[in-house]
């Protein structure tokens, strides 16, 4: 018998989290934090007027529709490589966002950044951490109450059908190779809840769904391919846990694994140089 771990290899029902959604009241700034600053990418294909727009990060996406601002209840996290790039980008895009609640400040193992609405994202560079994710969103941090962890991993085990693990007061869920959605129980106290989502694929479609309904979560019937669920409930009494609406998508969606272009932030009209302008979201195999 051949001498492999074959668990690691287990994704569970979510095969990926593809996108995180908030509003932004302004399109100009938007492009500036995350574009300029960050060094992401807008999609040219879609949402490319100026009341929408998707930002690229590896084989995820920001999505960020104009309106009155929404933030996360929790923090995103981000792999960009090229720490002293992205340094120097947040420190020149600093004029254009003053005023905002744009910040950032150098920690040992990532760089702590916020929106100029006051989204809180955490960029690491790549390491063994993220396995062969060289740019990405390999988490969503989501503050919850404390005493929620055991009921979030039920419902996720129970109801979605996916690897779900409790953590020195963390609930783990497994959205997708090399993604985890971390659900961090805290007794501070929490803003109301403002209609910001997340993205996410399922291999199996409609058991989590006919789940789902049979308990009155089904937030809305968007078409064929999708819906969406508003709380996180514990599977045992029904009682919620935590709201963050989950747009749940299957396979057969359009969009699914849709290919993303990826620039290199650091290649620029004086620097050009032919073949290198895409940034590789994952490293080569063995690379």
């Amino acid at each position: 018998m051949a001498d492999f771990e074959r668990t690691v290899e287990d994704i569970g029902n979510i095969v990926t989290m593809e996108h995180v959604n908030v509003r932004v009241p302004d399109q100009q700034l938007g492009i500036t934090f995350y574009v300029t600053a960050l060094g992401l990418t807008r999609d040219p294909y879609l949402m490319t007027g100026t009341t929408n727009m998707w930002i690229n990060a590896g084989r995820s996406q920001f999505h960020l529709p104009t309106g009155a601002a929404q933030v996360l209840r929790g923090t995103t996290g981000l792999v960009i490589p090229g720490r002293e790039a992205l340094l120097q980008r947040l420190h020149a895009a600093t004029d254009a966002l003053t005023g905002s609640a744009f910040s950032f400040k150098e920690r040992p193992d990532h760089i702590a950044v916020t929106c100029p609405w006051g989204n809180r994202i955490r960029v690491h560079e790549p390491s063994d951490r993220f396995g062969p994710m060289r740019l990405g969103m390999p988490y969503v941090e989501v503050d919850t109450p404390v005493g929620a962890v055991d009921g979030i991993v039920r419902f996720y085990n129970e109801i979605i059908h996916t690897a779900a693990r409790a953590k020195e007061g963390e609930a783990h869920v497994s959205v997708g190779d090399g993604q985890t959605l971390i659900y961090k129980e805290t007794d501070a106290a929490q803003p109301d809840y403002d209609g910001h989502h997340i993205a996410v694929y399922l291999a199996d479609f409609s058991g989590p769904y006919n789940r789902l309904l049979e308990r009155g979560l089904i937030s809305e019937e968007s078409d064929q391919h999708q819906y969406r669920f508003l709380d996180v409930v514990d599977p045992d009494n029904g009682k919620a846990l935590v709201r963050l609406e989950h747009e749940v998508r299957s396979m057969r969606h359009p969009m699914y694994a849709r290919p993303l272009l990826n620039r290199d932030p650091a290649i620029t009209n004086r620097s050009y140089a032919p073949g290198h302008q895409e940034m590789a979201w994952s490293a080569a195999p063995g690379g």
